[in-house]
């Protein structure tokens, strides 16, 4: 009954006021947090720190390469004939790149805790676009064992089956539908955009933080308006805080509230940095909170958000992908081969050459990498002669360097002749030279 009184006072709004249009200050289902902030999906991406942690995973993981890939024995490709490996990689729908809309489900995965996208298939049943649902306008559940899903659209709801849509959830309590991150954390968010507030207020208004003015006589109606307007007028705001204030007939004046500096509100509004990167699993630099960071623990802060923030996510999106958009005869064909998506992890060296290069020259040297497959990593053509595998021993080619080395031929000694003997006057041989 108190949701419905309120939806009534809703309906009622005039459009000059913000309620009548903006969702987020209508508070139906107790999204206002201990601090006195409405704290929903939307109003929680005005808050920086939490909309720095979207952007920067949502983003990293939309950036990263991300193949179709085909295995047939100890062989591997990258099935780009596929046309699913183009929706993937290059164009999801008509209107939305491949990174747009892999940015826009990390997003939804990470504010609502789940990520819908509708599938479109042709006639072969191959995957041909992918368009985004907006997590609260659709709503899972089993009907006849089976899993569907309710999705909201205008006045209608339509009702979809399992194969129709791709589903990504993240944490959850049942392995079907994730939690959301924001109404878990709706505490220590709520308690961040209230410093926001507060500090706004204290800088706009100028109260710093409040006053209290006394009169020796009392004032009627009349005159306590007069007074207040001309106090407001003259000495409320920032641009006027600093000004002498000439007070009449034995006015007083005292201070009340705590000073910021004594109620530690810059510690506070710091402190909620790291707060809320344990939220999202970030390393606090991440963040731009560099207080505790030095050149000597910001590479292993580096690793750790490769290794800790961003490789769960990937492995949970590849899993979804294989076990959503590629059929069982892609997955377990053995004839020709099984498909599988992967991401490419060497793509957040992009933008460091001095890593990148240590990378190729580390897997150069063991015989990994030919200098033609660094060549294409790095949109070079090939040239002749790189194909060749080169290991440490002497440089020689992969294929010699467990063969034991042949023994080296003597040189042959070429015999003498003895030498002829010719015969001269008198019987006498002489030797011929």
């Amino acid at each position: 009954m108190k949701i419905l009184s309120k939806i009534r006072t809703l309906i009622n709004l005039a459009l000059t006021d913000e309620k009548a249009w903006n969702t987020s200050l209508w508070n139906l289902t107790g999204t206002q947090s201990l601090s006195g902030e409405t704290v929903t999906e939307q109003t929680a991406l005005t808050y920086s720190a939490v909309w720095n942690a979207v952007s920067l995973i949502s983003g990293t993981i939309a950036s990263l390469p991300l193949h179709l890939m085909q295995r047939n024995g100890d062989t591997k490709r990258v099935a780009d004939e596929r046309r699913i490996y183009d929706v993937m990689h290059g164009r999801a729908n008509e209107y939305m790149t491949a990174m747009a809309f892999r940015e826009t489900m990390m997003a939804h995965i990470l504010v609502w805790g789940n990520g819908y996208a509708e599938i479109d298939r042709n006639g072969y049943g191959e995957v041909v676009a992918l368009w985004p649902i907006a997590p609260n306008r659709i709503n899972p559940k089993m009907k006849d064992g089976k899993l569907v899903y309710d999705v909201n659209v205008g006045t209608e709801t339509l009702t979809l089956s399992r194969d129709r849509i791709l589903h990504v959830p993240g944490l959850g309590f049942d392995g079907f539908v994730g939690y959301s991150v924001i109404a878990m954390a709706r505490k220590s968010i709520g308690l961040g955009m209230a410093l926001e507030t507060f500090g706004s207020n204290y800088f706009g208004q100028g109260t710093h933080p409040g006053v209290i003015i006394s009169h020796s006589h009392k004032l009627n109606a009349e005159s306590h308006a007069m007074l207040k307007n001309s106090l407001a007028n003259a000495y409320s705001g920032l641009g006027k805080s600093h000004r002498l204030m000439l007070l009449e007939d034995g006015m007083k004046l005292e201070k009340l509230g705590i000073p910021p500096n004594d109620s530690q509100f810059l510690e506070t509004r710091q402190f909620q940095i790291p707060d809320i990167a344990r939220w999202f699993n970030l390393p606090p630099h991440k963040l731009k909170d560099l207080t505790r960071s030095s050149f000597n623990n910001i590479e292993s802060e580096q690793i750790s958000f490769v290794t800790d923030s961003i490789l769960p996510w990937i492995v949970r999106l590849e899993q979804n992908y294989n076990m959503q958009l590629l059929t069982d005869f892609d997955r377990n064909f053995t004839g020709r081969g099984r498909y599988y998506f992967k991401h490419i992890l060497e793509g957040l060296l992009r933008g460091d050459a001095k890593s990148r290069g240590e990378f190729y020259a580390k897997m150069f040297g063991i015989g990994a990498m030919s200098v033609n497959e660094i060549r294409e990593k790095e949109d070079m053509d090939p040239v002749t002669g790189g194909d060749i595998y080169l290991v440490p021993l002497n440089m020689t080619t992969l294929e010699n360097a467990g063969k034991p080395q042949e023994p080296k031929p003597t040189p042959a000694v070429k015999e003498l002749t003895p030498p002829e003997k010719k015969q001269g006057e008198g019987g006498d041989n002489e030797e011929v030279v």
